[in-house]
């Protein structure tokens, strides 16, 4: 049984889906047309800082970290209708300060940064003032294996050199991205094939950091954040700048990618619940065969089948945090790895019955539904392939009947 959310988290699902009303949805053409109007492509719309502004005073900021000195805490469970709602939009994460990968990074920073490390880029991170990017994945090798990772970091007096290609890293194109946190290999040789990673902190401005090209997500180049292809060529940092230690990468990946998963899950929901809601609007205000659309039976199985699909999603989702919180993230494993599995799936058949539903008119920019169709879609290779994420719920299923 999965227990209520606590009043604080009652109070907030109230004052966000107010903040949405106010201030999100009448904004969104207006962070577009700002975009629009811009000669740099990756120029911030001044909306954007506004937005945040606006949040700041309503106490909508950074409510996402389980355990930290600057900010009260919030259990998983809470903040899952929180993540959901914000969701719904594609710059409310952002708004409030709750946008990947600055959520990732930021619960990295709290949980194994040093005071010096905190001070110099988790503060600044909180406070909105910078933004983070993740560099993991590379063009060379399988990541979804991630000790397959080549990107070389080796020990040079008081400083590790860098040297390897990363791409999907997204944040990258923001001119506000400041910092990069960077997965390679400290120590190939070990016979511990989850021993020779490490993570370590990389200004993005460091000599020998150049992002060789912006990736597109179906021709979305997600701008004014994006998706780089960066070359680090004998990139010095301080030795200081190693989080937890050499060989600690794997231990610091599990910490950041469980929370990480089940948010892009819970933000998941909300682009379903938007796409649903699209899809009723759109079908009751258009008529073909002589009635309304939302009147015809596929239209109406569609809508039916669109709600029992959310509905149970969610229930995943609020499982798994529900166990994160209670039994820890190892424990919960097989359930973060479900809803991973389970949630973009559900919300790619949503959007695509939405964009069914409104014609030509669903793939093209005039509605959000191709641009949330296109990131659901990547949301399967994200964080891990679906067939990854089979491949363990199947195992853990299998030890039950040892």
């Amino acid at each position: 049984m999965i227990p209520e959310f606590s009043d604080r988290s009652k109070e907030l699902q109230e004052k966000l889906l107010k903040f949405m009303d106010d201030f999100i949805y009448p904004n969104e053409g207006l962070f577009k047309e700002q975009q629009a109007a811009m000669t740099d492509r990756w120029a911030v719309p001044q909306i954007m800082e506004e937005l945040k502004g606006h949040a700041r005073e309503h106490n909508l900021w950074n409510l996402f970290l389980p355990e930290s000195a600057e900010v009260e805490p919030m259990s998983n469970l809470d903040y899952a209708p929180l993540c959901e709602i914000m969701g719904r939009s594609p710059i409310a994460p952002e708004a409030t300060n709750c946008a990947a990968p600055d959520t990732g990074n930021m619960e990295v920073l709290t949980r194994y940064g040093t005071s010096e490390q905190k001070d110099e880029w988790l503060t600044p991170l909180l406070n909105g003032e910078i933004r983070s990017a993740f560099a993991m994945t590379e063009p060379a090798v399988a990541s979804s294996d991630a000790t397959n990772i080549e990107c070389d970091i080796r020990r040079d007096g008081d400083e590790y050199v860098i040297n390897g290609r990363k791409w999907w890293t997204s944040g990258i194109g923001d001119p506000r991205c400041k910092i990069m946190i960077l997965m390679g290999k400290t120590d190939a040789n070990n016979p511990d094939r989850y021993r020779q990673q490490s993570m370590i902190l990389v200004p993005v401005e460091t000599p020998g950091v150049t992002i060789e090209q912006m990736l597109h997500v179906f021709g979305y180049d997600d701008a004014p954040h994006g998706h780089g292809q960066v070359l680090f060529d004998n990139v010095r940092v301080p030795a200081a700048n190693m989080l937890l230690g050499e060989g600690r990468g794997f231990e610091i990946a599990q910490g950041r990618l469980g929370p990480g998963r089940i948010h892009h899950c819970m933000r998941q929901i909300g682009v379903a619940e938007r796409a649903l809601e699209l899809m009723c609007k759109r079908t009751k205000e258009r008529v073909a065969f002589g009635r309304p659309v939302a009147e015809q039976t596929v239209t109406l199985e569609r809508i039916a089948e669109a709600r029992i699909a959310i509905d149970s999603a969610r229930l995943l989702v609020l499982k798994a945090a529900h166990m994160m919180d209670t039994v820890g993230n190892k424990e919960a494993r097989k359930e973060i790895a479900m809803i991973k599995v389970a949630v973009p799936n559900m919300t790619c058949k949503v959007v695509d019955m939405a964009i069914q539903a409104h014609g030509g008119g669903g793939v093209s920019q005039v509605f959000p539904l191709a641009s949330m169709y296109a990131h659901s879609r990547t949301l399967r290779l994200a964080d891990g392939p679906d067939e990854v994420h089979r491949n363990q719920i199947g195992r853990l299923e299998l030890r039950r009947w040892n």
